[in-house]
């Protein structure tokens, strides 16, 4: 295979490498409730959390901060990718049961 091949191979790869690193933080849905509730990341960081839903119905994880609307199907368990963020507080919400599923991730 051609150096040029082998570089575009390379560089086209690099990206799923470095996300094999990113730290996972498992969030559980049951009861309509997220738990944890808070979720502390280290600020400039990408992250990635495991969302696993108890629940028999669907809930949407949706997050207007975070920029992500996800949805986790009864029983399931989906995966949401996280960008580096500033410090600060992030509120998420459960979508369909809005009352009860909220939390907030903190960068710091």
């Amino acid at each position: 295979m051609p150096l040029s091949r082998l570089l575009l191979v390379a560089l086209l790869l690099a990206p799923l490498a470095a996300r094999a690193d990113d730290p996972v933080q498992e969030l559980t849905i049951s009861g309509h409730v997220f738990s944890p509730a808070e979720i502390h990341v280290k600020a400039g960081q990408p992250v990635v959390l495991q969302v696993k839903n108890q629940d028999a119905t669907a809930e949407e994880f949706e997050s207007t901060a975070l920029k992500v609307e996800k949805i986790i199907a009864g029983n399931g368990t989906a995966i949401i990718r996280i960008r580096p963020l500033r410090p600060g507080s992030y509120k998420f919400v459960g979508e369909y049961h809005e009352d009860s599923a909220h939390g907030v991730l903190v960068a710091e």
